[in-house]
């Protein structure tokens, strides 16, 4: 049987976090995101941190970044708690963290899975060295296909995008077990180009290549009417490009429409227990959605340790308070998963044998 990767069930394997919950008990995250740093060296337009029509990031502070001091502590606290994985993200460029190879050895001793998104630019020397010796998995944003695309779309030389792929190459020939993925964002730019891209992916030596769409907006309505203007030409490249697939590559068919009704039938954000967003700041927010917002907020861990902030009672209080019927009308990744934890968080004991 083929193992997948991509799962809304993942959650539902980690029974104590599972007993707990249905105890009343605040369980430790399975997953954290660590968001190093705020700083970024590619200035990307579609960036949601740094789009206006998107209120990702609307209170993110460019200049901010993690204490080492503050990091190291994070990283005993997520060891001690049982965190079992630990994805870092932006914010801004996460390898562009000064201690970014000394937190991934310090995580990887204490037992902890480790993976990172990036732009593949600092994925050389000390830090591909950590990262090949420790990372589960590293995806690669990507969205130009040639030098003077990657260069429009990221505000950088053009000559930027040979020394990715260069990067990617490098890294390929390691050998490494690490899985070397790549996160294509579809828009009308890149739309024709798809298959050229992948074809230059699978070259450089990335095992896969996820096509998503670009979120240009909160509305369902909006989004979806920019990308209908294209839909049927990526539609023919993804059925294109599929052609690249074997057994080192294989393109992954993110591409859909966003969901126009955001309405949530639960009003307990579960996930939000398993997966939490640590960010630049120091401060804890419920999601990758509402990362950076007043509304996203759970409280800061400046003057506490993870830990002591995890289990206490403002941290209980606020995630109690979540409503996701009432706070979160809007596109949610993890609105799934949610729906599925609800589900099995509300079923009465007494009657699951009658399977």
């Amino acid at each position: 049987m083929n193992q997948a990767v991509y799962s809304s069930l993942k959650a539902l394997h980690y029974h104590d976090r599972m007993s707990a919950m249905s105890a009343g008990r605040m369980p430790a995250p399975v997953h954290v995101r660590i968001k190093p740093t705020n700083v970024c060296n590619h200035n990307c337009y579609f960036c949601a941190y740094r789009t206006d029509d998107i209120s990702l990031g609307e209170d993110m502070v460019v200049r901010d970044r993690i204490p080492q001091d503050k990091m190291r502590e994070i990283v005993d606290d997520l060891i001690a708690m049982g965190v079992r994985a630990v994805t870092f993200s932006g914010g801004g460029e996460p390898l562009i963290y000064p201690y970014i190879a000394e937190t991934i050895e310090r995580l990887a001793a204490g037992g902890i899975k480790i993976a990172s998104l990036t732009n593949g630019s600092r994925l050389k020397g000390k830090v591909a060295d950590a990262v090949a010796a420790h990372a589960t998995w590293i995806r690669v944003s990507i969205d130009g296909w040639d030098g003077p695309s990657y260069g429009e779309y990221r505000g950088v030389d053009a000559d930027a995008f040979e020394d990715v792929m260069t990067n990617l190459a490098d890294f390929s020939a390691r050998g490494s077990d690490c899985v070397l993925g790549a996160s294509v964002i579809v828009d009308e730019r890149n739309a024709g180009h798809i298959v050229e891209l992948c074809r230059r992916l699978k070259e450089a030596g990335a095992q896969h290549a996820k096509i998503s769409p670009c979120i240009v907006s909160n509305a369902g309505e909006e989004n979806n009417a920019y990308h209908a203007a294209f839909k049927d030409t990526v539609r023919a490249q993804i059925s294109e490009a599929r052609a690249l697939d074997d057994h080192s590559f294989h393109v992954v068919d993110h591409y859909h429409d966003m969901e126009v009704d955001f309405a949530k039938p639960y009003r307990h954000c579960a996930f939000a227990r398993v997966l939490t967003v640590i960010g630049a700041d120091c401060k804890i927010y419920t999601c990758q959605d509402k990362a950076y917002t007043a509304s996203g907020t759970l409280g800061s861990i400046a003057d506490q340790s993870f830990r002591e902030f995890w289990y206490g009672e403002e941290n209980s209080q606020r995630l109690r308070d979540l409503n996701p019927a009432v706070a979160c009308r809007h596109h949610c990744v993890a609105d799934g998963k949610n729906r599925l934890l609800n589900d099995y968080l509300s079923l009465d004991p007494e009657h699951l044998p009658f399977v």
